[in-house]
């Protein structure tokens, strides 16, 4: 039999007809993205007003100027990390094994979702420093953009605070089809059925790269929250035109075996820079997906070059209501699958399934739609704390689990020297 392999060999000529397209002035699709991105001044121009919005400094200054009452914290929180008050990662590594040596090569990136308040973030820096804890070192935000930027300079207060830990984040814009465009959608109590289908439909994606655009040049935020397949190729193409965004897959996306896996990735190389970066630097994995996806999808990585920049993000945990069959909770494979792959984080999206059962207020992955004068008007604010704090308390079950099993974390570097 002839080898079936050559026969989806990618002709040149079907390249050519691709380069065609993308270049073809006529294209109402391009167009409508180079529009865009013109509106803002063209990508030379986006990228150094982002690169000035996001100076520490910068940030620090327009807090002070808004006279935001957070900017006292951020300075605890240099000055807690100057003093070196949180537990070294020697030390630690030392608590829980017994020895320093980890396999630092496929060190586990500790993950918690959502980081919806700032004040939280100081909450969970004072317990660990009273505890001997790990602060995470890759946050994910959830809460209306507009909502944080008029709540006492939140958005800008999360940003420096990164900074000073030296830890990852991805904001959620609002562009995105819970606001009633979605015409399969009631609102966000009916998205959890449709992991495929919140949509973006019509203009979405412009409108997706134009609220992008706002907040990376305005605040520095680089990284965003990725759920449609339109968005996730307008996020290759901004890249490629010379705009340095950078996005992560939701789990929302539905991406749950090597195919769809291999379809992304394809994708994120036949868009890289000619320096080989590309825009895709999380890619969240759906709750189904088993370990022997992960190494499928470790492999196609590696083939196309994308181990070191591509990260997959692992849900370990899982809000107790709205999302999962509970209880789910994927620890013990996590530890199994850090031992071949590399350049994982562990996502914990809720706490442990037999505290979480007890509490009045569960986590709830409808809880992240709340705005906050909701949540302060129903006395909601303590009860949604103490779930991420609970979130925190597995963050901390996962990093003993792996660096007992010989494996590295890795949690916010400024932080835990």
């Amino acid at each position: 039999m002839p080898d079936l392999r050559s026969v989806l060999k990618i002709s040149t000529q079907r390249i050519d007809e691709l380069n065609a397209l993308l270049t073809d002035p006529n294209n109402p699709v391009i167009s409508g993205l180079i529009k865009v991105i013109e509106r803002y001044g063209g990508p030379q121009e986006i990228n150094r007003r982002a690169a000035a919005a996001a100076r520490l400094e910068n940030l620090m200054a327009r807090l002070e100027q808004a006279n935001s009452p957070y900017l006292k914290d951020l300075r605890w929180l240099i000055e807690q990390r100057d003093q070196k008050a949180f537990i070294s990662m020697a030390d630690y590594n030392r608590k829980v094994k017994g020895a320093p040596a980890l396999n630092q090569n496929n060190a586990v990136t500790l993950e918690i979702s959502a980081l919806q308040y700032f004040p939280w973030l100081i909450t969970e820096a004072r317990r660990c420093i009273q505890e001997g804890e790990l602060m995470p070192g890759r946050f994910i935000r959830v809460r209306r953009m507009v909502e944080q930027e008029t709540d006492n300079g939140d958005i800008m207060a999360v940003a420096a605070a990164m900074q000073i830990m030296g830890a990852s984040y991805v904001e959620t814009l609002d562009t995105k089809g819970t606001d009633g465009s979605n015409v399969h959608l009631g609102g966000p109590e009916t998205i959890t059925g449709y992991f495929g289908g919140i949509g973006q439909p019509n203009q979405y994606p412009l409108m997706w790269a134009d609220e992008f655009l706002k907040y990376y040049t305005t605040y520095g935020i680089r990284q965003v929250l990725n759920i449609n397949p339109g968005t996730v190729l307008v996020g290759y193409l901004m890249h490629r035109l010379g705009i340095d965004n950078e996005f992560k897959i939701s789990v929302f996306m539905g991406n749950d075996n090597p195919f769809a896996i291999l379809w992304t990735l394809l994708t994120a190389r036949l868009f890289v820079r000619e320096g080989g970066g590309t825009s895709l630097i999380g890619f969240n994995l759906s709750n189904s997906a088993d370990n022997e996806t992960l190494r499928q999808a470790s492999y196609i990585r590696r083939a196309l070059g994308l181990e070191a920049v591509v990260r997959f993000e692992h849900h370990i945990t899982e809000t107790w209501k709205s999302i999962v069959r509970q209880p789910y909770n994927r620890r013990a494979e996590l530890v199994e699958i850090a031992q071949e792959v590399p350049n994982i984080s562990a996502k914990h999206e809720g706490g442990e399934p037999e505290i979480e059962q007890t509490l009045e207020h569960p986590s709830d992955i409808l809880d992240y739609f709340l705005a906050k004068a909701d949540a302060e008007k129903g006395g909601l604010m303590p009860a949604l704390e103490r779930n991420y704090m609970e979130k925190h308390h597995s963050v901390q079950l996962t990093a003993q689990d792996l660096v007992k099993a010989g494996i590295g974390v890795v949690c916010a570097p400024r932080l835990h020297r």
